[in-house]
């Protein structure tokens, strides 16, 4: 039995992710939790309670605790961070880890008491947390302490971090509540619009990963989805193509769009042009929709490259700084 002393949390909207120093990615899962109203009680959380997104009876309701990537409701998130640290601290726990904790660029000082108490409350000897953007360039592998000027824009589940990172700290950040659930949200209203064709979220999403991209690219193909039809109510299949879905989502990637470039043009000259010559580098799940760094490059005239492993991109992030706490002082606030 391994003693583990260290544990890093990519708090998410979307999936919450449980790094441990050495073993790597040990939870990746739905940041979802199933609660019956009746007793309030917690019945099931991760994966198990994403199943149940869309398919509840009335006295149970799946939810996610975390809107926008902001804390919306906090004794679920604290019990689901429990969760995923009982989940990858085993049962015999005799040594009360260090918890490192993502929150996003734009939280609030209520906000970040909040997600350090939680954190405290799952047993932690010490809680700290981190700036997901900074997590982010840390586990894409970017020297953030150095004096040189790296962007980086991390594409979560409920927001889009784009950030200048220099010496350690942000330099200039902006943050959008665009990202991978608003693109299958979008893919939904435009199939009910067009289709007159009702689809659930997963399917939505199924949509995205499998032909759907940044830019029209007739090699993602075309695909066949069911769904209830809104004129007649009963289930029908359609036919939904590459394009139609680039459509689809083209208002919200703008967005995006719009954030990287009002950051670009606050950051300090010097550090625009190390980003010239460096490059955006893209990360987070939305990082894996095709030909996104394509449409980036192509709207900023800035060469654009998709971090390895985008999805772990954060959680890497926690375990480097976990390791290397004394290197990173600068980039972490902390409660002992």
């Amino acid at each position: 039995m391994m003693f583990i002393k260290k544990i890093g949390i990519d708090l998410g909207t979307a999936n919450t992710l449980v790094y441990i120093p050495k073993k790597g990615v040990v939870v990746n899962e739905p940041s979802v939790v199933a609660i019956s109203i009746e007793d309030n009680r917690i019945l099931a959380v991760g994966n198990d309670a994403k199943k149940m997104i869309g398919k509840t009876p009335d006295t149970i309701v799946a939810s996610r605790p975390l809107k926008d990537g902001v804390i919306a409701d906090y004794r679920v998130t604290q019990a689901m961070l429990s969760y995923f640290v009982n989940k990858a601290g085993g049962k015999f726990r005799i040594f009360r880890p260090e918890v490192l904790v993502s929150v996003p660029a734009g939280i609030t000082s209520t906000e970040r008491r909040a997600v350090i108490e939680a954190a405290i409350q799952t047993g932690a000897k010490a809680a700290y947390i981190a700036k997901q953007p900074v997590l982010a360039a840390i586990g894409a592998g970017i020297p953030i302490n150095s004096p040189v000027g790296n962007m980086i824009v991390d594409i979560g589940g409920g927001t889009t971090d784009v950030a200048i990172i220099s010496l350690g700290g942000i330099v200039a950040w902006a943050s959008v509540r665009v990202a991978g659930d608003k693109l299958d949200r979008a893919i939904a209203d435009y199939i009910k619009k067009k289709h007159n064709l009702a689809i659930g979220e997963r399917t939505a999403e199924e949509i995205k990963i499998q032909i759907g991209s940044a830019i029209p690219n007739p090699e993602r193909g075309s695909m066949k989805i069911k769904g209830r039809d809104l004129i007649e109510g009963l289930p029908k299949t359609i036919e939904i193509t590459n394009k139609e879905v680039v459509d689809a989502i083209s208002g919200e990637l703008k967005e995006i769009i719009r954030a990287i470039k009002s950051v670009l043009q606050v950051t300090p000259p010097e550090l625009a042009a190390d980003v010239m010559d460096r490059g955006i580098f893209l990360s987070g799940g939305g990082a894996m929709l095709a030909n996104i760094d394509d449409l980036i490059s192509q709207a900023t005239g800035v060469p654009c490259y998709i971090a390895n492993e985008p999805l772990l991109c954060v959680a890497k992030g926690t375990g480097i700084i976990l390791e290397n706490l004394d290197v990173y002082k600068r980039s972490i606030m902390s409660k002992k």
